[in-house]
């Protein structure tokens, strides 16, 4: 907002009326009345709907448990930078099918990205994100699969994608999902291998370096994460400019 000309204000939890008991409706109503926009980034995917249906002013979903949409923006942006295009691509995600795998599928089957996800039985993306992205696939000439074998799904990829395997609120769950996850859904130099000589590697940040992927992935010649961390920038700010 600062690069814009704007003016922003950051409100934890406890700086809000939300804190004291007051409802999200009530807070939705009464920030309206001072701001331009809402940004929230929430435990809750809830919190984010009822928001927008009592806000008066735009309101922008910066992350929730089930969806990650300005993730996704900055990603498409980065495969743009990187491999000039999105039509005959393949990305590979490997790891819990999470928010970010949920945004992923929306954001390839409308731009015609072929994506194969890649995770444990009972850690699937969420069906509705499935169908819908199904439904793009018709239109973009595209299509999502899921393959259990990471090695199968990384088999020619253009993008090896993944993320943490422990997502915030889940710290409790920890331990049962690094059983479960590693070592076979880790992206480490086998991986990349297995996909194509000019791959790419993406990762949200931040990372666990040792638990997802390996340093010498992270840090090697296909990784391309700095720039899509720098990326998230540049398209939030394209977002604010088109709202606001």
């Amino acid at each position: 907002m600062r690069q814009l000309g704007g003016y922003a204000l950051y409100l934890s939890w406890t700086d809000l009326q939300l804190g004291r008991g007051e409802t999200v409706a009530d807070t939705a109503r009464t920030i309206s009345r001072y701001v331009d926009g809402i940004v929230a980034r929430v435990n809750i995917h809830h919190t984010l709907i009822e928001l927008a249906e009592y806000a008066t002013v735009p309101v922008m979903n910066a992350l929730s448990d089930l969806d990650h949409p300005l993730q996704t923006l900055a990603d498409l942006m980065t495969i743009l930078e990187k491999k000039g295009g999105f039509e005959g691509l393949k990305l590979c995600y490997i790891g819990d099918g999470n928010n970010v795998c949920n945004s992923l599928l929306i954001g390839c089957s409308k731009v015609g990205l072929d994506m194969v996800v890649s995770c444990p039985e009972g850690y699937e993306p969420n069906p509705e994100f499935l169908d819908n992205a199904r439904r793009n696939c018709k239109a973009s000439g595209s299509n999502v699969k899921l393959e259990r074998n990471p090695r199968e799904a990384a088999a020619d990829a253009d993008i090896i994608y993944t993320d943490v395997i422990v997502s915030m609120g889940q710290e409790s769950d920890r331990e049962r999902k690094l059983e479960t996850f590693l070592p076979e859904y880790q992206v480490n130099s086998e991986i990349i291998e297995a996909a194509k000589g000019d791959v790419i590697f993406m990762h949200p940040l931040p990372c666990r370096r040792g638990e997802e992927v390996t340093g010498p992935v992270i840090d090697g010649p296909a990784s391309v994460v700095w720039d899509q961390a720098e990326n998230r920038l540049h398209t939030t700010k394209a977002i604010l400019t088109l709202i606001l």
